[in-house]
């Protein structure tokens, strides 16, 4: 049993590894193509994957009509508008930041699920939060306490931080029904279809004008393969054997291990007070789910975006 419990902690450790380095290969895929092309080219890789492990693993179920609606509204929220802010916010604030920022969503979803569905709202989930929420504000603030971050990438993370909240609520009338292979792999081939039109109005010109760039191209690959396709697997049998809380606890490592990688290979600053703000941050996330409903984490469990 111990060891099945430390393969499946492993599990989560690599899954958040990957999801963690998704922020920096998003930086790196920038050095040649635009936002909306590294997503594209991410999701189809990312959808392909999955429908066929999901095929190998018979595990694809067929929506039902009375759902396509509900597909639809996940997809919009996620990818579609999660990565929209998640990808362009990172083209004017840091990996670093913008990790900081997306890693509070799992606070928040409680408030949501409050005001949609009157889900008990814990005292630890409101400390949680304002903790994290002063943590954020030593991360995006200067020396002098002076805004340091672009408004407008702190916005557009914002954005995507909403998104995923707007994404977990509907999800909540499809988990219950359907495997999470099946919803991931439904929500990436919708979300190509809703990135397509984009693309080929604004980014098809810029992409086939753009030489072959390999490094950046390369890192759409380590998106796809890693971010969005294994670290699913991962994750998911990190929960199948430690079960929900104890796998989403591991998330909030994320800041931390998005901090260290920039600085390491992005040469990202990494300064004492952005160090303490991540710290503030993490310690808020993990003092929110000390008391956190399966509910709300089985919706976490199910986010793969950051994914």
């Amino acid at each position: 049993m111990k060891n099945k419990e430390l393969l499946a902690s492993l599990s989560a450790l690599g899954a958040i590894f990957f999801w963690s380095f998704s922020f920096v290969w998003f930086k790196i895929a920038f050095i040649a193509y635009k936002p909306i092309t590294v997503v594209l080219f991410r999701l189809l890789i990312s959808a392909f994957l999955i429908v066929i492990i999901a095929r190998l693993l018979k595990r694809l179920q067929k929506p039902e009509k009375k759902d396509y609606k509900l597909f639809f509204l996940i997809a919009f929220f996620e990818p579609f508008l999660y990565f929209l802010g998640e990808s362009y916010g990172l083209q004017y604030v840091s990996s670093t930041v913008a990790a900081v920022i997306v890693a509070t969503i799992p606070l928040f979803t409680p408030i949501a699920a409050w005001y949609f569905y009157r889900e008990k709202l814990s005292l630890m989930n409101t400390i949680g939060l304002a903790l994290s929420f002063a943590g954020v504000a030593l991360v995006v603030l200067n020396g002098n306490f002076r805004f340091d971050a672009s408004p407008l990438g702190v916005s557009l993370e914002f954005m995507a931080v909403l998104s995923a909240i707007g994404y977990a609520l509907v999800l909540k009338s499809l988990a219950s029904r359907y495997n999470t292979l099946t919803i991931l792999a439904y929500q990436n081939i919708i979300g190509v279809l809703l990135f397509l039109p984009i693309w080929l109005s604004i980014d098809l010109k810029d992409f086939l004008q753009t030489p072959f760039h390999p490094q950046a191209f390369r890192a759409i690959l380590l998106l796809a393969v890693f971010s969005s396709t294994l670290a699913f697997v991962f994750f998911t049998q990190s929960v199948r054997q430690l079960g929900v809380t104890r796998s989403n606890t591991y998330t909030n490592l994320i800041p931390v291990f998005v901090a260290i990688l920039a600085f390491l290979i992005l040469k990202e600053e990494l300064g004492l007070q952005k160090i303490v703000g991540i710290i503030v941050v993490v310690s808020g996330l993990f003092l929110s789910q000390l008391k956190k409903k399966d509910t709300n984490g089985r919706l976490k469990a199910v986010e793969v975006h950051r994914k």
